[in-house]
């Protein structure tokens, strides 16, 4: 299999693809990097990068602008990140796998597991289910949304407990819509998983995912603030704690991320992204009967994600233009870090990984934008679709 690679450094530069790439494959890397210059330039995203993989073109990667703002070293896909709500399919991967095992049932109520923990303010966990949890349809709050209103040196050096977290949620008002994204539900969901093997769902993932397809950039950080080896820094502003919007930019690269936990905190690159989408959507986590579960799908509150976007157990879908769905999650952190992973209907997957997170909806349709042209752009007259 032939790969091209093609790193950018900067805005203004460009770098000579590998030799030997398959004709298309050059269409599709320097259409992605417009699209990844569209972000820097025009929306003033610091840095930004990415890598497609392809079963006729391999990998290829591109990057633009810089990954740190205060030494102007450039942008590459190879960079770790945080990747934030990317970290829910690898939580629901684990779940699914244990429900394939007969140890969870989707459709038990949370208090099987862990009785007593959702109780009040209208919340029960006699009425909740496992399969509501992964799916954001339990009625429970975000406890995100009451952290982000409280001064920054109150939270994001601090280390948090998930149930802790939880108790939070609980005393929060309840959502007025049926499908409520709240990282609240993963949370619940690794203390099932805890409850079930033993060991926590760090352990779990690592066990079940990292170790055995090789995600030698992918960890879990604990209360370090930093991220190790070669990285991205990420920014934010101080007047709303995510987004570019008019504000100087701060660096926000530093955070314990344990108020995250199984719904946030990993660390990763777009390559490991990328591996593990194209593992899981091509049947080697899960088997087939419960990729279809994963891949059973509600809407989406538009307000919460984007318009047109449906979510399953731990994926989201979205219909490309090109006809089919793409499949795979997004993720933010505070600090200003945006990822995404997916996977189109023929195979092709894209990683992304941003420096600051786009504010305003033309940036983030131009985000979005990203993974069409990434999965659509071909010489091929013919793509496979998909129903969802």
């Amino acid at each position: 299999m032939a790969s091209a690679v093609l790193a950018v450094a900067a805005p203004a530069a460009d770098a000579a693809a590998s030799p030997a790439a398959p004709a298309g494959c050059d269409a599709v890397r320097d259409a992605l990097t417009a699209s990844l210059d569209t972000l820097v330039t025009r929306h003033g995203i610091p840095g930004a990068a990415a890598e497609t993989t392809d079963p006729r073109c391999g990998r290829l990667t591109t990057a633009r602008g810089v990954a740190d703002l205060r030494t102007g070293h450039p942008m590459r896909a190879a960079d770790r990140l945080r990747i934030g709500s990317v970290t829910k399919t690898f939580t629901a991967t684990v779940v699914v796998q244990l429900a394939a095992e007969g140890r969870i049932g989707l459709d038990a109520p949370v208090e099987r597991y862990l009785p007593g923990l959702i109780r009040g303010n209208g919340h029960d966990g006699r009425t909740i289910t496992v399969r509501q949890l992964l799916q954001h349809t339990s009625g429970l709050p975000d406890y995100t949304e009451a952290l982000v209103q409280l001064p920054l040196e109150k939270w994001r050096f601090k280390h948090a407990e998930p149930r802790e977290l939880i108790a939070t949620a609980l005393a929060m008002p309840r959502p007025d819509k049926p499908w409520h994204y709240a990282t609240t539900n993963y949370l619940i969901a690794g203390l099932i998983v805890e409850k079930i093997t033993g060991h926590g769902i760090e352990a779990e993932v690592n066990r079940r995912i990292v170790k055995p397809l090789g995600l030698r950039d992918t960890y879990w950080p604990g209360d370090d603030t930093g991220i190790e080896g070669p990285h991205s820094h990420s920014y934010f502003t101080d007047s709303d704690q995510g987004g570019t919007g008019g504000s100087p930019l701060v660096d926000g690269t530093a955070w314990n991320m344990t108020f995250g936990g199984a719904g946030g905190a990993l660390i990763s690159t777009p390559a490991d992204v990328n591996r593990f989408y194209q593992a899981l959507l091509g049947g080697k986590l899960v088997p087939a009967r419960w990729l279809a579960e994963m891949k059973r799908t509600v809407a989406a509150d538009p307000e919460r994600l984007w318009p047109g976007a449906r979510y399953g157990l731990g994926l989201i879908a979205t219909r490309l233009e090109c006809g089919g769905w793409w499949w795979g999650h997004a993720g933010t952190v505070p600090g200003g870090h945006r990822a995404l992973g997916a996977v189109g209907p023929d195979g092709r997957g894209v990683s992304l990984a941003l420096t600051a997170v786009p504010s305003g909806e033309e940036a983030a349709k131009d985000f979005r934008a990203a993974v069409d042209t990434a999965l659509c752009t071909t010489d091929r007259k013919h793509r496979t679709k998909e129903t969802t």
